[in-house]
């Protein structure tokens, strides 16, 4: 008896027809991955999303009307479950800043493979962040000019313990979780365990926030 493959419920958000189009088409390959919903504006996906009942969002930053940073803002307000994944190009790294700050789980740059993009999107359906290391760096440029606190006025907080550097820096390179996984030769719950660990002891919330702040310390280098 065959077993039955659990598929994963994925939007898309894209203004160009033939883009929007490509994309279900590529999406609808893949079996783990089922195409629910999409919309070639941000309004018509605000209007449709609770319809279509997604559990990830692949949202296009350069929309007409309601920007695709506006998006992920009322998607998190109303529907905090859902993850996003936001495509973008090299130009709109401060776009892309805005948009993980508003609760997007990571980005893909626009003409990826598509076995990339599907493996993304299961990534941030398990819980993950995705950051390519092709905008990764420019990324960390955008923190690296705010002004560290003095260290002797902060209060010492709970130590990363070498593992934890370890994978911190593997993430810093713009590794997934699963990348990283197979990189440390750890399973992927391992990697998300850990990561956890991290936020907590660094007191943020996300990945980018995490190596941001694990650069500020000094505890990784990019």
């Amino acid at each position: 008896m065959e077993t039955v493959r659990e598929t994963i419920r994925v939007f898309v958000v894209e203004d160009q027809p033939k883009i929007l189009k490509n994309l279900e088409k590529v999406l609808g390959a893949f079996p783990e991955v089922q195409v629910v919903g999409k919309a070639l504006s941000g309004e018509e996906a605000l209007d449709t999303l609770a319809a279509a009942n997604p559990e990830v969002l692949l949202l296009d930053l350069g929309l007409p009307g309601i920007s695709g940073i506006e998006v992920t803002k009322a998607v998190k307000e109303r529907w905090p479950r859902i993850e996003i994944l936001i495509f973008t190009i090299f130009e709109e790294e401060e776009k892309v800043m805005s948009a993980i700050q508003a609760g997007a789980s990571g980005y893909l740059l626009k003409g990826m493979e598509a076995e990339k993009i599907v493996e993304a999107i299961k990534e941030v359906r398990a819980g993950g962040s995705v950051i390519q290391p092709s905008l990764a760096r420019s990324l960390l440029r955008h923190f690296r000019v705010e002004p560290a606190a003095s260290q002797q006025e902060e209060e010492p907080g709970p130590k990363l313990t070498a593992r934890e550097i370890e994978i911190l820096q593997v993430i810093a390179k713009g590794l997934s979780n699963a990348e990283a996984a197979g990189v440390l030769k750890v399973s992927r719950a391992t990697i998300r365990t850990h990561l956890e660990h991290i936020y907590a002891k660094l007191s943020v919330s996300n990945r980018v926030e995490a190596i941001t702040e694990g650069i500020r310390q000094g505890l990784i280098d990019v």
